[in-house]
């Protein structure tokens, strides 16, 4: 299967890095409230950077990768 990796931002310039089939229905799932509980309450989100299709383990490491890089999700925030 093919798996993204995805960067979500908020109102409050918070980031949400995660992984999915399909980042549009993930999404949906996040600003309805039924995504992660990090997301929950804190929305609205909007994709701001997504990567793939990759391979499942791919992307786990990529999304690992992601949320320690503080200077690329910065540059991110200014989208």
């Amino acid at each position: 299967m093919s798996w993204f990796v995805y960067v979500l931002l908020n109102g409050d310039s918070v980031t949400y890095t995660g992984v999915a089939k399909d980042v549009a229905a993930r999404l949906d799932k996040h600003n309805a409230g039924t995504g992660a509980r990090f997301t929950r309450g804190r929305g609205p989100w909007r994709v701001v950077h997504a990567e793939g299709p990759m391979e499942h383990g791919d992307a786990l490491r990529r999304e690992w990768t992601i949320k320690r890089d503080a200077a690329f999700k910065a540059r991110l925030k200014t989208r």
